[in-house]
């Protein structure tokens, strides 16, 4: 065989490789979540694969790939950059995706053409409740939180792009939770304040019994958060709320300073309070004595009343007023958020809202919140 073919099927093994490892999956749902339709080849209909209208999130791999709203690549296009977007919705196409194709490597693309960036999967840590303290932020799995000062530290966290597991043991053990993308101001609803000693990140195919999840991310005040938007011709229940429970916020410590009057320190002893403190201790330690035991009697009041004269001496100076700081630790009375409980379908959901919810809590066909 000689070197020009060598190179030529070097290049062609090569092509080969890279075309496997280009590749594009369509979720069903936000943030990974439902049925997929993979593909490593174009797809000019998606109407064919039964998934036409359906994709809510994507995950691109190896290459840039175009998704349109219309069949052969007709209506609004975008190019998607390596990477996961977690929400269809940020770039208009969510249940609109109709057909896809790669772009070549050396093809030249207009910025305009561009979906907004993937966005980066990471998990965020706070040391406080409602994101305050210090921050402990990875995009890679961590076994054991000590090594980067943080075990047994985190009350609350922010979860991008995909979905993360937290343990309250190294080594990815104990009691674990699913945390799905989204902001959640305090640990303690599922157990974990001040617990969390591992993390790692949760594969987009891999499929987790509901058990397994945290309590859903707060939802946020209108505009609501996209995850939770309803779609276009959803179908939306009403689920009977069961409990609320309000979370006040940490305390907050509140300082002022006020003038007070405080005693002058001398600091040294009072010569003629001890002299004078000695005369009456000797005068009554005479009147109690008797024979040598009045000797004896005088002598222990003199040195008496010399240790207490000094003593007064050294306290008895005139006020002073001087500025004093005071400080206290106040209750937050305005709730942080609420931990909501409702049923739906014989199955219990819990949710964090940023506002109190009625008697019913509106939810899609699997019970997850719908604003």
């Amino acid at each position: 065989m000689n070197r020009i073919l060598k190179t030529a099927l070097a290049l062609a093994a090569t092509a080969g490789a890279t075309q496997a490892m280009a590749q594009v999956t369509f979720y069903e749902h936000e943030n990974f979540d439902g049925r997929t339709f993979t593909t490593s080849q174009a797809v000019n209909n998606f109407q064919r694969a039964g998934f036409n209208d359906r994709a809510s999130s994507v995950a691109v791999a190896g290459n840039r790939w175009e998704v349109c709203e219309a069949a052969q690549y007709g209506g609004r296009c975008v190019v998607l950059r390596p990477g996961r977007y977690p929400s269809l919705a940020a770039m208009g196409l969510n249940d609109r995706v109709s057909s896809v194709r790669a772009v070549a490597a050396n093809a030249r693309v207009d910025d305009s053409r561009f979906a907004p960036m993937p966005q980066a999967d990471q998990v965020t840590f706070y040391e406080g409740e409602g994101f305050g303290g210090r921050t402990f932020t990875t995009s890679r799995p961590v076994r054991n939180f000590r090594r980067f000062g943080f075990n047994d530290t985190a009350s609350s966290v922010v979860v991008s792009g995909g979905r993360w597991e937290v343990c309250d043991s190294p080594r990815f053990e104990g009691r674990c939770a699913v945390l799905r993308p989204g902001r959640y101001p305090s640990l303690a609803s599922m157990g974990l304040n001040d617990r969390v000693s591992s993390v790692k990140d949760v594969q987009p195919t891999a499929r987790i019994e509901d058990n397994r999840y945290a309590p859903m991310p707060v939802v946020a005040a209108p505009p609501a958060d996209e995850r939770y938007r309803r779609r276009q011709n959803e179908r939306v229940f009403q689920a009977d709320v069961t409990s609320v429970r309000a979370v006040l916020g940490p305390p907050e410590q509140r300082c002022w300073t006020e003038r007070a009057e405080a005693p002058q320190q001398s600091g040294k002893s009072s010569v003629p309070g001890a002299i004078i403190g000695a005369v009456i201790g000797g005068i009554l330690g005479h009147q109690v004595g008797g024979g040598s035991g009045q000797d004896i009697a005088t002598a222990g009041g003199a040195i008496g009343g010399g240790l207490l004269g000094a003593n007064v001496g050294r306290i008895a100076g005139a006020p002073v007023t001087q500025d004093v700081k005071r400080c206290e630790n106040v209750t937050n009375q305005a709730p942080s958020y609420y931990d909501v409980t409702y049923t739906f379908r014989g199955v219990e959901h819990r949710v964090q809202t940023a506002l109190p919810p009625g008697r019913t809590i509106a939810v899609d066909n699997r019970g997850e919140p719908r604003a």
